[in-house]
């Protein structure tokens, strides 16, 4: 993999420098300057929290362990890396610079934080930096420009083949990681013991995971964002939902499975038709496809699931015009996948910035522009039987088209969602999630 790495990067690297100069052109600066970011300390203790590296820093090299380092970059010139190296023995020292991409950097190793600033532009009026507050050094202090950074997210929703090939790693890691919780589910275990057993086959920790894992049995399905874990297992797990990622050198995999259990077995078949669908809407990837088309589209026909099999009795035209639908599908269909796992620019108009606005009605859409070539999403639509909604469903004239006595017996199954990462290409979409799982079996 290395050797493929090596191959890719310095396109990668030419390209991020070439956006690098255009930000800094059409916005008046000389210089960019990155900071990784330092740790934040927890309130009224001493206890750092976990640390997360500036997405714009892992974009220029595969480092998100260095905190304290910064990239500085002056068209024209090779990229600098200002490497803090401290001497320390209360922690892990962050490993000294190496592999296939330090030849492609001036490498400034530093033993303590504020020597960065002897490595900085002199004329820091004239550099754009980009970072966190608390990375401020002296008068080095993140400015954000918008200008420079609309530009940079704009651009970044367009993977290199160097990042494609990052994502694809990321999306075998989970995958593997997704089998072992799945046979752990079927071997009768807990939500914990779940999570454990997917932490173990994906050899990473908790804090190194793009996104805390979504381990959900039963009626937790029916929580979006549950991550509670119970550490006993349930009297009977009738099913089983899990939204798990892996990260690799700081790209996200974001890929979520259903399971029924061996009795489950309409529930199973409800499964099946989500998937389906699904996979319809993987296939409409393309360049020009309008995304925020597409999660209207999934709309009616998810709506023609739920009608098919007997939970509403109204048209899908209905069922999404009176909003019927986003009780059983609340969330948007998907976002953006990179760097981070909601990645940037989901919403912008264009390289200036400006916003696309969500269709009325739906407001959880995170992605509301053109799909491009090398634009890299998630595909995520759902069926979910979840009691706020079904209550406030309850309440409003549609009801009497919703068969109220199959919905209930669902709801011990919580919901489904089904989701890959796919890359929209020249041609047939790429889905990386899939891919990964046909190679694992």
């Amino acid at each position: 993999m290395s050797d493929l790495l090596a191959k890719l990067f310095p396109d990668h690297l030419r390209t991020v420098q070439a956006r690098a100069d255009a930000a800094l052109a059409r916005s008046g600066f000389d210089h960019l300057v990155i900071a990784a970011g330092v740790p934040r300390i927890e309130f009224l203790d001493d206890r750092p929290a976990p640390f997360v590296t500036n997405p714009h820093f892992k974009h220029w090299l595969p480092v998100t362990k260095a905190p304290g380092s910064w990239i500085v970059h002056s068209p024209g010139s090779k990229p600098k890396l200002i490497y803090l190296l401290p001497r320390d023995y209360w922690h892990v020292v962050p490993e000294a610079p190496a592999g296939y991409w330090v030849e492609h950097f001036e490498i400034a190793i530093i033993r303590q934080a504020h020597e960065a600033g002897a490595h900085f532009p002199k004329a820091l009026a004239r550099c754009a930096i980009i970072g966190e507050d608390n990375a401020a050094l002296g008068d080095a202090r993140p400015n954000n420009p918008e200008s420079v950074l609309n530009y940079l997210h704009w651009h970044r929703s367009c993977k290199t083949d160097y990042e494609l090939a990052m994502l694809r790693v990321a999306s075998k890691l989970g995958v593997r990681a997704h089998r072992a919780a799945e046979a752990a589910f079927r071997a009768g275990k807990s939500e914990y013991d779940i999570n454990t057993a997917y932490l173990n086959a994906v050899h990473e920790t908790e804090n190194e995971l793009p996104y805390g894992n979504i381990i959900a049995l039963n009626q937790h399905g029916a929580i979006l964002h549950y991550t509670d874990l119970n550490r006993a297992p349930p009297a009977h797990a009738d099913s089983f939902l899990i939204d798990a990622g892996a990260n690799f050198h700081g790209y996200a995999s974001d890929i979520t499975r259903t399971h029924a259990a061996a009795h489950a077995g309409a529930f199973q078949e409800l499964i099946d038709a989500v998937d389906t669908a699904q996979r319809g809407f993987v296939h409409k990837v393309r360049p020009g496809q309008n995304y925020a088309d597409l999660h209207i589209h999934a709309h009616h026909v998810l709506a023609g699931i739920l009608r098919e099999h007997d939970f509403i009795r109204m048209t899908a035209e209905s069922a999404v015009e009176s909003g019927v639908s986003s009780a059983f599908f609340p969330h948007g269909l998907g976002h953006m996948l990179g760097l981070q796992v909601h990645d940037v620019a989901g919403f912008q108009k264009d390289e200036s910035g400006g916003t696309i606005p969500r269709p009325p009605g739906h407001p959880y859409l995170r992605f509301t522009r053109t799909l491009e070539p090398r634009m890299v999403t998630t595909i995520e639509p759902g069926i979910y039987f979840i009691d706020l909604l079904l209550g406030d469903l309850k309440n409003k004239p549609q009801a009497r088209d919703v068969n109220w006595t199959k919905v209930d017996a669902f709801r011990r199954y919580g919901g489904i969602r089904i989701e890959d990462d796919v890359v929209c290409t020249q041609g047939a979409p790429e889905n990386l999630s899939r891919d990964a799982f046909a190679a694992a079996a």
